[in-house]
């Protein structure tokens, strides 16, 4: 059986970090806040706000929500982000995507200033991942697979990674952070030929495919630790509140009897992901009086 690497407990390590660093900041008079960009009312977004709302709230740190209609003009939205830019008070914001089709995200991402991107969706933030600069943050999910790992003392540097998918949204940010940490990696892709062996070869397997089923027992072998990032809907779990629930890209049981360890979908790489968010804030709160 393997060790299921469970996010809650990284959670309330960095929780426990991230208390005594706020307490700081607010005895200089200093209150880190984040502020949220929406548009319209759509179910996933609203869901991961409340999630990001809770999380803060626990922690102290202050929300300021920016909530736009749904077809608003692309020059609201630039007024927005260019108003937050310039709020000193705001220390990081979360824009919720993906944006109306109308709208040009890949600009609306870069009006963002990476100084308070906290959530690695500028072409600066990602920049700064590929070069190792301490400017901007790197995508969260990203960010909670190495948290994660080092939570767990999984040994990283001068072991073979296979990161299957290359987003700029997971695979290859995660990549790069983990070439950071000295590891060797290798990412695989749709055009990759035998990604089952290729896989195989891995001592720390991160699938970030985003396809429900996609990890069979194929690619897998004994001793290999295991990252399940994505959260497909799979109609066919059977859950305690009935059938359809969230699961990963691993087939969990398969996979799971044949790796010495693997996150669990839901409750891994997600469950960090939104307090990876609220440390990000903190740091850019930090950089203020730096």
């Amino acid at each position: 059986m393997a060790e299921l690497l469970k996010g809650k407990p990284v959670v309330d390590r960095m929780a426990e970090d991230m208390r005594g660093r706020i307490a700081s900041l607010e005895e200089q008079g200093v209150k880190p806040t984040l502020a949220l960009v929406r548009l319209g009312q759509r179910p996933d977004d609203l869901s991961y706000e409340r999630t990001a709302v809770k999380r803060a709230a626990g922690l102290g740190i202050h929300t300021k929500p920016y909530v736009l209609d749904e077809f608003a003009p692309e020059a609201a939205l630039k007024a927005t982000l260019q108003s937050i830019n310039y709020d000193k008070t705001v220390h990081g914001c979360l824009m919720f995507r993906p944006l109306p089709t109308f709208m040009d995200e890949k600009a609306m991402c870069n009006t963002l200033t990476a100084a308070k991107d906290v959530d690695g969706i500028s072409l600066a933030s990602l920049a700064a991942v590929f070069t190792d600069a301490p400017d901007g943050f790197p995508p969260c999910t990203a960010a909670a697979c190495v948290a994660i790992l080092e939570h767990y003392k999984v040994p990283i540097a001068g072991k073979h990674v296979v990161v299957i998918g290359r987003s700029l949204v997971v695979g290859k940010p995660a990549a790069m952070m983990l070439l950071g940490k000295n590891a060797t990696v290798t990412i695989c892709h749709t055009k990759t030929r035998d990604v089952q062996a290729v896989a195989r070869e891995a001592d720390i397997l991160v699938s970030a495919a985003g396809v429900l089923k996609s990890l069979t027992k194929d690619y897998v072998r004994p001793g290999q630790i295991v990252i399940d990032v994505s959260m497909n809907w799979d109609p066919d779990k059977v859950t305690s509140k009935g059938k359809g629930g969230m699961a990963g890209d691993a087939v969990f049981a398969e996979v799971e009897p044949i790796v010495e360890a693997i996150t669990p979908v839901p409750g891994g790489v997600g469950a960090v992901t939104t307090s990876v968010l609220i440390g990000h804030v903190v740091e850019a709160a930090e950089r203020t009086l730096a």
